[in-house]
């Protein structure tokens, strides 16, 4: 890992305290307490201290709350490996209150490399791994049959978020 200089603070959302990380590039983390991989990848000795991609994380998740779609995304430091950066790619582009399923990311994902086939199983590793939840959206994300499978901050928490978006 680099040496970089890590910056974290805490966000008090309706679901429970949310822990921020950035590094000078951008926002490099946002996890649910308590949540699988919790500050996966985060420096050894982060410094508490709000930095102006911290400040705009926080108005940025104050209007999501809020109900309203936000405007300006903070810059965002994707930290991962090949596969998983393209997987979070993805997972951008799927648009407030929609769905998608892992199926469909593998779909995706073959297309785009032109592989006959990817596994959905690998898609879930990736998704589940992804560092900065509710900006990079893995809780749009659901199983095949439409079921709320698998969320590193709790299927509690994915079926709020999904009820905030009045995903379908």
């Amino acid at each position: 890992m680099e040496n970089k200089m890590h910056y974290i603070t805490q966000y008090h959302s309706p679901l429970g305290d949310i822990l921020l990380a950035a590094d000078e590039r951008g926002l490099i983390g946002l996890w649910f307490e308590g949540q699988k991989y919790y500050a996966n990848g985060l420096a050894p000795n982060p410094v508490k201290q709000t930095t102006p991609i911290l400040t705009q994380t926080k108005q940025w998740l104050d209007q999501y709350f809020a109900g309203q779609l936000p405007l300006s995304m903070p810059p965002i430091h994707m930290t991962g490996t090949p596969f998983q950066l393209t997987v979070w790619e993805i997972l951008q582009t799927i648009p407030y209150g929609k769905t998608t399923t892992y199926k469909e990311i593998a779909k995706t994902i073959a297309a785009q490399k032109g592989l006959p086939h990817m596994s959905a199983q690998a898609v879930g590793g990736a998704v589940g791994h992804n560092k900065i939840s509710i900006l990079i959206p893995c809780h749009r994300v659901v199983g095949t049959n439409g079921s709320l499978t698998g969320y590193a901050g709790g299927i509690d928490k994915k079926l709020k978020l999904l009820t905030l978006e009045r995903a379908e």
